[in-house]
């Protein structure tokens, strides 16, 4: 298991994590090369299988290709149901978080458990209308948050603006988690997150930021992808 970094017992210090939904799939390891040499603390896997979600993307083979391409950790989020079958198979290709959908498990305390099981940091994701609720009782066998801030499917979405308060209402849960003696939780959020928003987001609580379109998409003319790892940076700075 990785050792992070930045932790959020101490400064909250803000990680990005790059989507490679929105990289160059010809050039993936020239791409997750590239942002890891431009600043990235993790690397985003999206997971679809168009029946949790209306998209189908990559699986474990991706995964273990791209491992040895980079130091940094992987982050699979699974937006797929069921999800159990998956996570050994994920922790074997090199994965270092996995993250799922509580809807998608029949069993959720049993799913984080068999992740960290394997090896990995265990966290759920909580989609736009899925209630904060669902972390009550799991909340000992948590490492990771995410807060989808669009919904799941496709990349290059709007950020959704009531995302602010859930991840306030959720940054509130961790420290009181935090307050009893619990072990530190990641708050992550993903979809839509730009230079122009990310200042807010981080004000609201979260201290790991998905960036697919916003990083892939960065010109060479501003600097490509060391240029919006600083600026996204400076921008959270901000607030």
């Amino acid at each position: 298991m990785f050792v992070s970094q930045a932790s959020p017992t101490m400064s909250r210090s803000l990680r990005i994590a790059p989507s490679i939904l929105s990289a160059d799939f010809a050039r993936l390891g020239e791409e997750v090369r590239a942002i890891e040499a431009a600043g990235a603390d993790l690397v985003h896997f999206d997971v679809m299988d168009n029946h949790y979600v209306p998209n189908l993307t990559i699986g474990p083979l991706v995964c273990e290709a791209i491992r040895p391409h980079v130091t940094i950790p992987i982050d699979v989020h699974l937006m797929v149901e069921p999800v159990d079958a998956l996570i050994p198979l994920f922790a074997k290709a090199g994965a270092n978080i996995i993250t799922f959908h509580p809807e998608a498990s029949r069993h959720v305390d049993r799913t984080l458990s068999l992740i960290r099981e394997h090896g990995c940091k265990a966290g759920l994701v909580l989609n736009p209308a899925t209630s904060v609720d669902w972390l009550d009782h799991v909340m000992d066998k948590l490492d990771i948050v995410l807060l989808m801030s669009v919904n799941p499917g496709f990349g290059g979405q709007k950020f959704i603006p009531a995302t602010l308060g859930k991840l306030r209402l959720v940054r509130q849960r961790i420290e009181a988690h935090k307050a009893r003696g619990g072990q530190p939780i990641w708050l992550e959020v993903d979809g839509g997150v730009k230079t122009d928003n990310i200042a807010d987001i981080v004000k609201a609580g979260a201290d790991t930021c998905v960036a697919g379109s916003a990083v892939f998409g960065a010109p060479d003319a501003d600097g490509g992808y060391h240029g919006i790892m600083r600026e996204l940076r400076s921008q959270a700075d901000a607030h």
